[in-house]
């Protein structure tokens, strides 16, 4: 008989121990102005957490983000079923929204610094933009993926919309709005720290300049580190979430 293979939380603790190790021999044998050890990240670059401009700027990065995510989410998902209402909302607004989903965000990023100055405005509506979009678009997908014949069924035996959309559209539609979200998710911390790395006087982009221009890699991989647990957070979020609303599945 084939031998049993190990668990999956072993494999992926062994998989991460792994690339820690070749990290760390990376970082030994690198050059120290532009890479550091996970051991010096650890006992250096975690320093930057006790001063009080990091830990600030950190606070701002996550409220920034989360306001937008929240902002992305509903304004997906408002236009998202708005588009998808009917076939002839779909034929004329989809192509327009693609046409602007194709447009680089960070070529109109001046525009957003004009119209909400360089404060903490910028950054959030920088961030929705990039977020509204992938939702949007997954939005739409499920909502034109219901099979017509449950529509079709349900109408027949005068089911009133909000009971369509309730029993029918929406549990349908939660698989692809979800993927949306996790994407637009992404999407808004990126579109935050970019408009941070662009105009800011705090929050972590700003921070993060601030370390690559001085050759601080230890902090730099911290404060990265420190991004990458806010990501984490609102992915388990979702997931959670996900979970709750797709149990009947």
């Amino acid at each position: 008989m084939p031998r049993s293979l190990p668990p999956v939380s072993v494999t992926r603790a062994l998989i991460i121990l792994l690339l820690v190790v070749l990290w760390e021999i990376g970082g030994r044998l690198g050059n120290p102005l532009f890479i550091s050890p996970p051991s010096s990240v650890l006992t250096r670059g975690a320093r930057i957490f006790f001063e009080a401009g990091v830990r600030h700027a950190m606070f701002t990065t996550f409220w920034e983000l989360a306001l937008a995510f929240a902002i992305a989410v509903a304004i997906g998902f408002v236009l998202g079923l708005a588009v998808a209402a009917t076939r002839y909302t779909y034929r004329n607004l989809y192509p327009v929204i693609l046409m602007i989903y194709a447009i680089p965000q960070v070529t109109v990023l001046p525009l957003f610094i004009l119209y909400f100055g360089s404060g903490p405005a910028s950054k959030v509506a920088f961030g929705v933009s990039h977020g509204m979009f992938p939702i949007l678009i997954n939005v739409v997908a499920g909502v034109m993926g219901v099979r017509p014949i449950l529509l079709t069924s349900a109408r027949s035996m005068g089911a009133s919309r909000w009971a369509i959309f309730k029993r029918i559209t929406f549990p349908y539609m939660v698989p692809s709005l979800f993927t949306g979200m996790r994407l637009g998710m992404s999407a808004t911390l990126l579109g935050v720290i970019i408009a941070e790395l662009y105009v800011s006087s705090g929050g972590v982009g700003f921070y993060t300049v601030q370390f690559a221009e001085s050759f601080r890699p230890d902090r730099l991989f911290a404060l990265t580190g420190a991004l990458a647990l806010m990501a984490i957070l609102f992915n388990e979020t979702v997931r959670r979430a996900e979970l709750h609303l797709s149990a009947w599945r």
